[in-house]
């Protein structure tokens, strides 16, 4: 079968949207750290799609570290790869297949640095986008003369500087940054490492300036799921259908949210923004960092335990369930909305946390309960404790489906067995591995006190989560009689007992 090409897409069919063949040719103002799925999967897409409508009217050059690997593809295919995206938007099942060409090159900064610091140079440059892993934000010893640069900052500071010198300390000439590395402040992070490695390497004072000037380092928060590459079977039946092979087909949900933080300039630059209601470019971010955190994040870290307890592998699986889903549902919309520490408007709440069961029953997406289990304390910790404080600090009343997931989260954590410093715990005969590195110390609480006593001990631990959680009106006690439940019982029957149960006092 041939493989994706120019020429395949001058060949329209109803199974994929080919790209015209003017968007080949447009010219490349963005400049791109990493291949990686998110990359092509979110911003990559929103390009092509931008272009499609005639919004932007640019391709990107992207950076990847080493020879090898996808590069080649890449080149095989001149840039062009093909994004499947299946789930459920507004209730509907949504399947479509795009080939995007948003990508013009893709360079080895290892074997073509001097290429890269060549289209530092270009005028129509304008963006930078990134992810290079949290990792890659990092201050590090390195020569940014260095043909390349050891790190992502090293390599993005050499494309400054060059570009600075090619045009004379022009301030129009200022590029707007985005990374999408999944940390807090990205943006200002970068720029503090950039700005603190042009000292280091002792560079024009004028440099500084231009950088800190003419410059736009935008926090961004991202969040798509994208799989990448379907299994061998998917990936047979999908090309059967589209009647090319693709080495870079790439598989995301539907759901899609790029929150930018920059000014009017930077709406402008990154024009793209205005044709999907998933980017949104706006002084001030928090409030989608919010909603993921405590919605999105906190529903999966306070249902992990519940879900896999009461036998079900997937979140796919649990939303399948009539009893589940509606735990999850009220653990949502009811406790963990209702304690957001943040302002936002119900409706707005309602609606993010609607798009977010949406995904959660996302058919085509198999997100594993034991893997979301991983760090289980800090999760929670991070994630959850702030939401369930302020609730109860508003309310006065007990998060009653919270502190289910929290009895659940407690019998999860009932290690029985120890092998190569991993704890174990039991399901139905079956053991699992517990991920924490709070294991021992909960394995030694089963060991040693009943239910009750663990349930204090461990909401009053201020070392694992910064408060005396015994405080919350009703929590302990709640989460004591779920417990105990689940321990006679079983986790679905008390799920599903208590979800017609009256609140405790």
């Amino acid at each position: 079968m041939t493989y994706l090409s120019p020429t395949i897409t001058r060949q329209p069919t109803a199974a994929v949207a080919m790209p015209a063949a003017e968007l080949l040719t447009l010219p490349e103002k963005v400049l791109q750290f990493g291949t990686g799925v998110l990359l092509r999967g979110l911003p990559d897409y929103l390009i092509d799609k931008a272009n499609r409508q005639g919004v932007f009217n640019g391709r990107i050059v992207v950076v990847k570290s080493t020879d090898g690997g996808d590069i080649n593809a890449f080149t095989r295919q001149s840039g062009l790869y093909t994004l499947g995206i299946r789930g459920i938007e507004d209730g509907q099942q949504v399947e479509k297949n795009v080939v995007c060409s948003a990508i013009s090159r893709v360079l080895s900064a290892k074997s073509q640095w001097a290429e890269v610091l060549e289209f530092a140079k270009s005028p129509e440059l304008q963006v930078v986008i990134s992810n290079t892993t949290e990792v890659g934000i990092q201050l590090m010893a390195d020569d940014v003369r260095q043909m390349p640069p050891v790190s992502f900052p090293g390599k993005l500071l050499a494309v400054l500087y060059t570009r600075w010198q090619a045009f004379g300390g022009d301030k129009s000439k200022g590029l707007v940054m985005v990374p999408t590395e999944l940390i807090s402040d990205n943006g200002s992070k970068l720029e503090a490492i950039l700005l603190e490695l042009a000292h280091r390497n002792e560079l024009e004072a004028e440099f500084i300036d231009w950088l800190e000037t003419a410059n736009t380092c935008c926090n961004s928060l991202v969040d798509r799921i994208v799989p990448g590459r379907p299994d061998a079977a998917m990936q047979a039946a999908l090309e059967a259908e589209l009647g090319y092979s693709d080495d870079l087909l790439t598989m995301s949900e539907v759901y899609r949210l790029w929150a930018i933080e920059g000014d009017e300039n930077v709406r402008q630059v990154l024009s793209f923004g205005q044709v999907d209601k998933g980017v949104v470019i706006q002084p001030d971010i928090n409030l989608f960092r919010e909603l993921k955190l405590r919605l999105l994040n906190g529903t999966h870290t306070l249902s992990c335990g519940l879900a896999f307890l009461s036998g079900f592998d997937t979140v796919r699986g649990a939303m399948e369930d009539e009893v589940l889903s509606g735990l999850i549902s009220h653990l949502m919309q009811d406790d963990l909305r209702a304690g957001i520490p943040y302002p936002v408007a119900e409706d707005v709440s309602r609606e993010f946390g609607r798009q977010v069961l949406d995904r959660f029953r996302n058919p085509y997406i198999e997100h594993r309960w034991l893997g979301i289990t991983l760090n289980y304390s800090a999760k929670l910790q991070m994630r959850a404790v702030a939401t369930l404080a302020c609730y109860a600090e508003r309310t006065r009343q007990t998060p009653r489906y919270a502190a289910l997931g929290f009895a659940a989260y407690l019998l999860f954590m009932r290690g029985t067995r120890q092998q190569d410093h991993t704890w174990y715990g039991e399901l139905n005969g079956q053991e699992y591995p517990i991920q924490d590195e709070k294991a021992g110390y909960f394995a030694d609480l089963w060991q040693r006190l009943t239910p009750t006593e663990l349930v204090g001990t461990v909401l009053r631990n201020q070392s694992l989560w910064q408060q005396d959680l015994t405080q919350l009106p009703g929590f302990a006690a709640q989460i004591t009689g779920c417990l105990q439940q689940m321990v006679e019982q079983g986790v679905y029957a008390t799920v599903a007992s208590q979800l017609n149960a009256p609140v405790s006092a």
